[in-house]
């Protein structure tokens, strides 16, 4: 299965309209969140990405809730919009889990989650698959530009627990583009441009 990953769009349409034709080239896209900015735009945005006719996983980020991307996405037929659940597409399982993990320091606006919030939410996770988090694990591909890791440890449990093959995430900029590895678990921090991956 060929997968277009990305993350943290923030509203950028001319990367949207490059996701759209990347899309052409894949079997399932995956969006890791931040689609928006600050609650504000999402409507737009999405209508930007529904060009995308492939199944389409999306999870909230920090910047919309799940209510919030379920209801920008209702007149796009391919969008599934996962948060502490799950789907299947072609005998692969993905699960979902959006949001800022732990709480950010951002205020009222901020879509966000306690730990304690994250591991209840993640409890359905099955074994393999993947997973999608817009928050990344704690300690890879999570170092803010002051240097401190701001990753989930219930996240990082999750991917030690139920070894998804993959695990999509974003929120921590400095680290999008890169890959790195959790014993047989691929970790991609995916950022604005897309990655395309072979599962």
């Amino acid at each position: 299965m060929k997968l277009l990953v990305f993350s943290d769009l923030h509203s950028n349409f001319r990367m949207a309209s490059k996701l759209v034709a990347l899309s052409q080239d894949v079997d399932v896209v995956v969006g890791a969140g931040d689609f928006c900015n600050m609650r504000r735009g999402l409507e737009e945005i999405i209508r930007a990405l529904s060009g995308i006719n492939k199944p389409a996983v999306l999870i909230p980020g920090n910047s919309e809730s799940d209510q919030e991307l379920i209801s920008a996405c209702r007149g796009w037929n391919h969008a599934r919009v996962l948060h502490g659940r799950q789907t299947t597409i072609d005998g692969v399982s993905f699960y979902g889990i959006g949001g800022g993990i732990p709480i950010t320091p951002f205020g009222s606006w901020s879509y966000d989650f306690t730990e304690k919030e994250a591991y209840e939410l993640l409890a359905d996770c099955p074994p393999g698959g993947v997973l999608v988090s817009h928050s990344p694990p704690f300690g890879f591909l999570d170092i803010s530009s002051d240097g401190r890791s701001l990753g989930s440890k219930a996240v990082r449990d999750t991917i030690e627990q139920k070894k998804p093959a993959l695990i999509v995430c974003g929120h921590i900029h400095g680290s999008a583009g890169q890959t790195k590895r959790i014993r047989e678990t691929t970790v991609i921090n995916a950022g604005p441009r897309g990655i395309i991956w072979n599962l």
